[in-house]
């Protein structure tokens, strides 16, 4: 125990072979958990990518049309840099996604493609952190990290969305766990110090985006960004800069 309320993280299990990665916008994975990315591909295992949008409303001085094929270039580069080869876009519109059985069934076909034994995805509660005052988190989040933790289900049950079937993706019900990066209530963690300069370097490929949220210098930005949130659980993972997951069971 680090606390009298507070229990150590536990390490993200090591024994699987292919991860997917599903979150709402290009730079969500990247302020999340790219760290950990690098490491897993480090070790030999596969992660995907997939996005539910392109990220077109992102950028106020950016025209959407502009803004969607810039945002996915950038998107792929990052990908690269933490050894992710394959990025794939579902097209839901950035800003507006709905939670329902149409991203649903986007997402459990995307599962059904890539056969994941680990699914990743982004914090789906309406704060960021727990405690009052927390920033409130956006729509588009909340849509798709709910939505795919029921897909994970969907993906394994041949007569929610039969027409995948028909599609030839046949039922994949061998996900064996779910993560929730940047969760306010973590249980597992992944060491971000091997994958740290990875993960700047493919935050720095969001450049457009990054110099419009912001006048700092880029570079600055972000290694103060994500220094600073893998240091916050240091204490809880041995003094080890972490990337923090909630880990749910299948």
């Amino acid at each position: 125990m680090t606390g009298t309320d507070v229990t150590d993280l536990a390490e993200m299990p090591g024994d699987w072979q292919r991860a997917l990665a599903v979150v709402a916008h290009p730079d969500d994975l990247e302020y999340g958990c790219a760290a950990a990315v690098a490491g897993w591909t480090d070790a030999g295992k596969e992660v995907v990518y997939v996005l539910a949008t392109r990220g077109e409303a992102g950028i106020d001085t950016l025209a959407p049309d502009v803004c969607g094929p810039l945002r996915e270039r950038e998107q792929r580069d990052s990908a690269a840099v933490v050894g992710v080869d394959t990025v794939e876009f579902l097209d839901h519109r950035d800003g507006v996604i709905e939670y329902g059985t149409g991203l649903r069934r986007d997402i459990a076909a995307a599962i059904r493609r890539h056969r994941p034994e680990l699914v990743v995805t982004l914090n789906h509660r309406d704060t960021w952190g727990g405690g009052p005052g927390a920033p409130w988190n956006t729509p588009d989040h909340l849509a798709v990290g709910r939505a795919t933790l029921d897909a994970a289900a969907d993906a394994g049950n041949r007569w929610i969305f039969p027409e995948l079937v028909e599609q030839g993706l046949e039922p994949w019900g061998g996900v064996r766990w779910l993560a929730v990066a940047a969760s306010s209530t973590p249980t597992h963690a992944v060491d971000a110090g091997p994958g740290l300069d990875r993960a700047i370097r493919s935050l720095l490929c969001h450049r457009a985006y990054i110099e419009a949220l912001t006048d700092e210098d880029p570079e600055q930005y972000v290694r103060s960004f994500l220094g600073m949130t893998t240091s916050q659980a240091s204490a809880r993972f041995g003094g080890r800069p972490a990337v923090t997951f909630e880990l749910f069971a299948r």
